[in-house]
């Protein structure tokens, strides 16, 4: 069963959660969209499918069991990953949210990242190439100088060139505040790097043409901690005077990282100036570069979640369509019946309709924030526009984290349905499980996330974003309480418990930050199964007015909306509710238990 094979029930998927829900024609009123409509926005999803069907799933298998290989000094990887990631660039994919006049889609973020989500569904390992490779030009476009843009842009927005972002160090690990690595000016306005990095998503191939590392590292004299971390622009390859890949620029490959999932994409250990003779230049202000490196690693956490959200729809497909096909066990106890398909089993429809909780809460979660990130850029109300980077700003952690934990689950689940066919490597649910466990780990682990949360986002500004939320839900509540009255009233509830949580919290954290911070991962949980129980009855809104006049095999997907809105209420967002009393009392036993008892 190919990775590709439900391509188009995801695009679908997309379509209903883009238009119905989030009404993503909204964003045209904006002068930047103004050009699109909703055929076009249609359009590009569908040139996602082709392009994704054709290239990106044939070669899902065959990059996770032909993972890059070292021979010599180059990454070899199956010719078929640079088939995909040329159609790819051509397509205009990396490019998505670039501007007209630089041979950008100039679409929507939120649209853009339903584009790649389909990627991510056909071939996630792949699909890391190109989006990093988005996401260094968004930085380099938002930090460089005009001379940086017009040298670096046209070639990574046209898929010559490829990047990555630089961080981790093997003493440093998340602790970005303790790294190492050098820059010291040169005469010529440029730095001589030195500095070992590992865990480098895509840090080296020969994919590309050039790879642009965006490097982070401290200039001689720079104060100690993350203050003194500032970013650097280092290609593999040196620019010729006509902007082309030149000379080596002394960043060797130290050696690749083996992984339980996402092979296709190299995990590199890399050297900054072994020979003394690295080369980079300065992006951005001095001392401020992890500021600017965040701008690219909140993207990648939505990102991260958009794509634990869409593997865990793939294995959630799969597993579905293995269900309706497998005949076992009989409904009743006459042996004479023929067996029935699996998926009349209740159980079996458990694992099947937790799958699609999760997965489809998870894939409104991630658009959700493209979609505030979308407003935060171009609302012309400055107020509005703020906002919704509040907003934006508190969810991040909980996209990333949210959606990682439960994809992962999700996929579990999928693995669960197959039975004993579902553990081995003839059924494609293994691989996503594998690949989709990767997303808890990159780009801050899900406990950093949750501290993230907790300690700084929820209340940062006198917790400001929090009361904006809240306000978005009491208005969705009030919005479904006539159509959808005793799925409204479970979310209210909900929120009406964690409203009184948040109180507790705030004040238990100034009289002992420490123990109320040990139950970050507990309060993110909760967090997050609030705000997807949220999103969850607006798409549940949403299929019920789609369903007024339909009836026939076009009402079914709406009827399934519904069923997994009640199922996701009733045995994700109600059990939950537990926890309250544990975080209100900061019943920390992690805290209790000496580090020598384990």
């Amino acid at each position: 069963m190919s990775a590709g094979a439900h391509l188009d029930d995801h695009r679908r998927e997309l379509e209903f959660q883009l238009f119905a829900v989030l009404d993503a024609t909204r964003l045209l009123a904006l002068p930047r969209f103004a050009e699109h409509n909703a055929d076009t926005l249609r359009a590009a999803l569908q040139a996602a499918e082709t392009v994704a069907g054709d290239r990106f799933a044939p070669c899902h298998r065959e990059l996770d069991e032909h993972e890059p290989i070292l021979d010599g000094s180059t990454v070899v990887l199956p010719e078929a990953a640079a088939r995909g990631l040329r159609a790819f660039a051509e397509a205009g994919f990396v490019a998505a949210t670039h501007d007209a006049d630089r041979g950008g889609m100039q679409l929507p973020l939120c649209v853009a990242m339903g584009c790649w989500g389909l990627f991510k569904a056909a071939n996630i390992a792949l699909e890391a190439y190109a989006t990093l490779s988005a996401g260094v030009a968004d930085v380099i476009r938002a930090q460089g100088t005009a001379a940086q843009i017009d040298r670096y842009l046209p070639p990574l927005l046209d898929g010559r060139w490829s990047g990555t972002m630089v961080l981790t160090e093997p003493q440093a690990g998340s602790s970005l505040g303790d790294l190492t690595s050098s820059a010291t000016p040169r005469p010529d306005g440029r730095y001589a790097l030195r500095g070992r990095k590992l865990f480098i998503t895509a840090g080296d191939h020969a994919l590309s043409e050039n790879i642009v590392h965006l490097v982070l590292a401290r200039i001689d004299g720079a104060p100690p901690g993350v203050r003194g971390l500032s970013l650097f622009i280092v290609p593999k390859r040196r620019l010729r005077p006509d902007g082309s890949a030149g000379a080596d620029n002394d960043v060797a490959l130290a050696g690749l990282i083996h992984k339980l999932g996402f092979r296709g994409t190299t995990s590199a250990m890399l050297n900054f100036g072994e020979r003394g003779d690295c080369i980079g230049e300065l992006l951005g202000r001095e001392h401020e570069g992890l500021a600017a490196m965040f701008q690219m690693m909140n993207a990648a956490r939505i990102g991260v979640g958009l794509g634990s959200a869409m593997v865990a729809l793939a294995g959630y497909r799969a597993s579905l369509a293995y269900a309706r096909e497998r005949r076992q066990g009989r409904l009743g106890r006459d042996a004479r019946q023929a067996p029935v398909a699996i998926v009349e089993h209740a159980d079996v429809r458990r694992l099947l309709l937790t799958q699609k909780a999760l997965a489809e809460g998870a894939l409104a979660l991630a658009l959700h924030a493209a979609w505030l990130e979308d407003w935060s850029r171009e609302a012309p109300d400055p107020m509005l526009r703020t906002r919704a980077a509040q907003v934006l700003d508190l969810l991040t952690p909980v996209v990333k984290a949210w959606c990682s934990h439960h994809g992962t689950a999700a996929n579990d689940l999928a693995i669960q349905v197959l039975g004993g066919y579902g553990y081995t490597r003839d059924f494609p649910v293994e691989q996503h499980w594998r690949d989709n466990r990767l997303n808890a780990l990159h780009e801050g682990t899900n406990g950093i996330q949750a501290l993230d949360l907790l300690g700084r986002k929820l209340f940062a500004d006198d917790g400001i974003a929090y009361g904006w939320l809240a306000q978005e839900v009491n208005e969705t509540v009030a919005a479904a309480g006539t159509e959808l009255e005793a799925q409204a009233r479970t979310v209210a509830e909900a929120w009406d418990a964690l409203g009184d949580t948040v109180r507790a919290l705030r004040q238990l954290m100034d009289h002992d930050p420490r123990r109320t911070l040990a139950l970050a991962w507990d309060f993110l949980q909760v967090f997050g199964h609030g705000v997807v129980g949220w999103l969850w009855l607006k798409q549940g809104l949403a299929a019920h007015r789609a369903l007024e006049g339909l009836d026939g095999p076009a009402a079914l997907p709406y009827h399934g909306k519904l069923a997994a809105m009640d199922h996701f209420l009733r045995t994700e967002l109600q059990p939950v509710q537990s926890r309250h009393a544990l975080l209100r009392c900061t019943e920390a036993s992690v805290l209790d238990a000496e580090p020598d008892w384990l």
